[in-house]
C-alpha cells in the first residue's frame, strides 16, 4: 500500500484523496504537478477503479510515459488497459474504431506536416491559382490558416484578416483551395493532425451512441496542462466526462502562453463557470527555486487581473538574490552574459545547468556571436543558429554578389527565390552570367531576360529591378541599405507567401540590418559573419563532455524545464513584452505570464538584463528603457514582504 501521508504534502494529498466530482487543480510552477496526477491515478486504481475506465490526456508522449511508469512503480496492478496519451494519440485510437461513421475507411492514413504541405500545394496547382495578379500563400501558410481556423473556431475570413491581412484580397481563392484540400483528403482517405481532434469531436456530437459509449466507459477523466487546451480539446473533455462528471483538470493559468497556437486561456479561467460545483485546489509549495527567486516570481504576476491568485512558497533555504543588470548596449549585454557563464563554470556550475532565455529568436544574435568568439559551447532550442537561418542566408546572398559578382553559390541561392526558377534554370542562368566580364551589369541587359525560358521571365524581371536598385550609385553599398532594397524589392512578399512566422523572420532581418551599423563596409560585415560561422575555439573547452552545452532558448521553448542558473536577456520595453504581441487581445497579460514562466525556470541563480540603447536601424542609437515588468517588480509601491526596490539592481555593466 502507498503511504500517501508520507509521500505527499498536504495540498497534494487533498487532490489525490478527493473522491468524485469536477476538480480544478491550479498547480504552481515546480509544485509537483506530475507527482500529484500520478498518485491520483494510483489511488483511483487502489480504490477499485478499473484502469480501462480511466482516461488520462496529456500534451506529450513523454509525459504520458512518465506518468504510467510512475504508476507502475507505485502499485502492483496491470495498468496496460488504462487509456493514457496525448489528445492526438487517443483520438487516433477512437477513430480507428469509428471512422466509418464519418465516411472514412477504417484503414485511413495520417499525413504529417510535410505531406499536408505538399497536398496543399498540389491543390493550388490543380486549381490553377495564378500568382501573377497578386501574391498567394504557399502550402505551409494555407495549412496554418486552416489550422488556426479549426482550433480557434474562427472563420477563415477572420483568421486571414487578423493574422494575414496582406492576403485578404485573395480570400476567395484561399477558401476555394482550402475547400479543395478538405475534399482531396476525404477522397484519399487521409487525415492530418488537426482532423484527428476535429473528427473525434464530430463523432461525439453527431453520433449520440458513440458519445454514450465513451461517457459511460470513462468513469474518471484527468487532463494534464489544461491551460494549453484549445476549444476542440475542451469540448471533447466536457463531452467525455458529461455522464459521471468525474473530471480532474490540472494546470497553471499563470503559464498559459500558447494563444498563438490556438490555446484558449478561457478554458481554465472559466472552468468554475462551466462547473459551478467544482472544487478548486491550489498547489503552491515550490520544490524548485530559492525563496528569493520565488519572491520575484510572485511579484511578477501580481498585475494580471485574469488569474487564480496564488503565492508560491519555497521549501528550500535562502539563496542568492536575483539581479537586474542594465548594459550599455546589446554587445555589452552579450559580453556580460558570456563572461558570467565562464565564471560560473569555473566556480563549479555544470555547463548544462546554465540557460539563457529570451522572448524572440533574434534576441540571441549578439550572444551567439560572443559565445562563438569565446569558445563557449551552446545548444539553441529556439531554432537554428542565427546566421544559418534560411532568411538570413537569403539576404546575405545579395550582399555576397554585390561584393563578389562571381560568387556562384550566392547567385544560385538568390535565383531560387524567384518564381519559376528551379535548380536547373538557376544553373542555366549562372552559366550565362559566369561568362560575362561584369555579371552585375549583365543582369541589367535585355539579354539577361532571355537567357532562360519564358516562364522564368517575370522572376528575372523582378530580380533585374532589385539589382538595378542595388547598383544605384545614389545608395551606399552598406548591409543595411542592401537589406532595405531587398525587402522592398519583393523579399518581404516572399516571406509572407512562404513562412507561417513571417513577422518573426522579418524582425530577424531588421535586427541584422541594425547590427550591421557597427561595420564601416560591406566587406568587413561579411568577413565577420564568415569568421564567426567557421570559427573554432583556441582556448581550453569549458567542459570535457562535448554534449555539455549552455542552453539558449526562447521562453516558449523553455516551459516545463529548469536550470540552476538562468539569464533572461533583452528585458527592455518593446522586447519583453514584445511590441507586436501587445496588439493582440489580452496581449499584455500573456506577455506577463511569459515573464513569470522565465523567472520560474531558475533554481539557484537568476539574472535579468537589458541594453540601454538599441541599434537605430539607420537612425542612430535609440534609447531603451527597462521592461514594464522589470519596473513593476522594482516598484516601491508593491506591498511585498521585503522591500524589492534597489535590492535587485546592480550597476551598469
Amino acid at each position: 500500500m502507498i503511504n500517501y501521508d508520507k509521500d505527499l504534502n498536504p495540498d497534494q494529498l487533498r487532490v489525490v484523496m478527493e473522491d468524485v466530482g469536477p476538480l480544478l487543480v491550479i498547480a504552481g510552477a515546480g509544485s509537483g504537478k506530475t507527482r500529484t496526477l500520478t498518485y491520483r491515478v494510483a489511488r483511483l486504481i487502489e480504490s477499485g477503479v478499473n484502469p480501462q475506465r480511466i482516461l488520462l490526456a496529456t500534451f506529450t508522449n513523454k509525459a504520458a510515459r512518465s506518468m504510467l511508469s510512475r504508476v507502475r512503480a507505485l502499485i502492483d496492478s496491470d495498468i496496460s488497459h488504462l487509456w493514457a496519451g496525448t489528445f492526438h494519440h487517443i483520438a487516433h485510437r477512437i477513430l480507428r474504431l469509428h471512422a466509418h461513421l464519418l465516411g472514412y475507411d477504417r484503414s485511413f492514413s495520417i499525413i504529417d506536416a510535410e505531406d499536408a504541405r505538399q497536398l496543399m500545394n498540389t491543390c493550388i496547382s490543380e486549381l490553377g491559382i495564378e500568382h501573377k495578379v497578386s501574391k498567394f500563400p504557399k502550402g505551409d501558410v494555407l495549412g496554418e490558416i486552416l489550422g488556426l481556423s479549426i482550433n480557434t473556431e474562427v472563420p477563415i475570413e477572420d483568421v486571414v484578416d487578423r493574422r494575414y491581412p496582406y492576403f485578404y484580397q485573395r480570400l476567395d481563392d484561399i477558401q476555394v483551395v482550402i475547400d479543395h484540400y478538405i475534399s482531396r483528403k476525404k477522397s484519399l482517405n487521409v487525415m492530418d493532425f488537426d482532423d484527428l481532434l476535429f473528427n473525434w469531436r464530430r463523432l461525439l456530437l453527431e453520433h449520440p451512441d458513440v458519445l454514450k459509449l465513451y461517457a459511460e466507459k470513462f468513469f474518471h477523466v484527468l487532463v494534464d496542462e489544461y491551460q494549453d487546451t484549445n476549444m476542440i480539446q475542451s469540448d471533447i473533455v466536457d463531452l467525455t466526462a458529461s455522464l459521471h462528471r468525474n473530471l480532474a483538470v490540472v494546470g497553471d493559468d499563470s503559464q498559459s502562453i500558447y494563444s498563438f497556437r490556438g490555446a484558449n486561456f478561457a478554458n481554465i479561467i472559466r472552468f468554475p463557470e462551466r462547473y459551478p460545483d467544482c472544487k478548486i485546489f491550489k498547489l503552491e509549495t515550490n520544490y524548485r527555486s530559492t525563496p528569493e527567486i520565488l519572491h520575484m516570481a510572485n511579484l511578477s504576476i501580481i498585475n494580471n487581473e485574469k488569474q487564480f491568485r496564488k503565492e508560491l512558497r519555497a521549501v528550500r533555504k535562502r539563496g542568492i538574490r536575483p539581479v537586474v543588470v542594465p548594459a550599455k548596449n546589446a554587445i555589452q549585454q552579450a559580453n556580460f552574459v558570456a563572461q558570467r557563464v565562464i565564471e560560473l563554470v569555473r566556480s563549479g556550475v555544470p555547463v548544462h545547468e546554465i540557460a539563457v532565455l529570451y522572448r524572440a529568436h533574434y534576441h540571441s544574435m549578439e550572444l551567439q556571436m560572443e559565445m562563438v568568439r569565446r569558445g563557449i559551447p551552446f545548444d539553441i532550442r529556439s531554432g537554428i543558429r542565427f546566421f544559418e537561418q534560411a532568411h538570413i542566408k537569403d539576404v546575405t546572398a545579395y550582399m555576397r554578389v554585390v561584393l563578389n559578382p562571381f560568387d556562384e553559390l550566392a547567385w544560385k541561392r538568390l535565383l531560387g527565390l524567384y518564381s519559376k526558377i528551379g535548380k536547373a534554370t538557376a544553373q542555366k542562368i549562372w552559366s550565362y552570367l559566369s561568362k560575362q566580364p561584369e555579371p552585375l551589369a549583365c543582369v541589367l541587359t535585355e539579354g539577361f531576360l532571355k537567357c532562360a525560358s519564358k516562364a522564368a521571365a517575370p522572376g528575372l524581371l523582378r530580380l533585374q529591378a532589385t539589382m538595378k536598385n542595388l547598383m544605384d550609385s545614389s545608395r551606399e553599398k552598406h548591409p543595411a541599405n542592401i537589406i532595405e532594397i531587398v525587402l522592398e524589392g519583393g523579399y518581404q512578399e516572399y516571406l509572407q507567401e512562404t513562412y507561417t512566422d513571417m513577422a518573426s523572420r522579418e524582425e530577424d532581418i531588421l535586427q541584422l540590418a541594425a547590427f550591421s551599423g557597427k561595420f564601416d563596409t560591406l566587406e568587413a560585415f561579411l568577413s565577420e559573419l564568415a569568421l564567426l560561422t567557421n570559427m573554432t575555439a583556441d582556448d581550453e573547452p569549458l567542459s570535457e563532455n562535448p554534449d555539455d552545452k549552455v542552453i539558449l532558448s526562447s521562453i516558449h521553448q523553455a516551459k516545463g524545464l529548469e536550470w540552476s542558473v538562468v539569464f533572461l536577456i533583452w528585458c527592455a520595453e518593446g522586447m519583453l513584452p514584445l511590441a507586436r504581441a501587445l496588439k493582440e487581445p489580452d496581449g499584455e497579460e500573456e506577455e506577463r505570464r511569459l515573464f513569470y514562466v522565465a523567472i520560474t525556470r531558475a533554481k539557484d541563480q537568476l539574472c535579468l538584463s537589458y541594453p540601454l540603447v538599441d541599434y537605430g536601424r539607420g537612425m542612430g542609437s535609440l534609447p531603451l528603457g527597462p521592461s514594464r515588468f522589470v519596473r513593476e517588480i522594482t516598484s516601491p509601491s508593491f506591498k511585498a514582504k521585503e522591500r524589492p526596490f534597489d535590492q535587485w539592481i546592480v550597476d551598469e555593466y
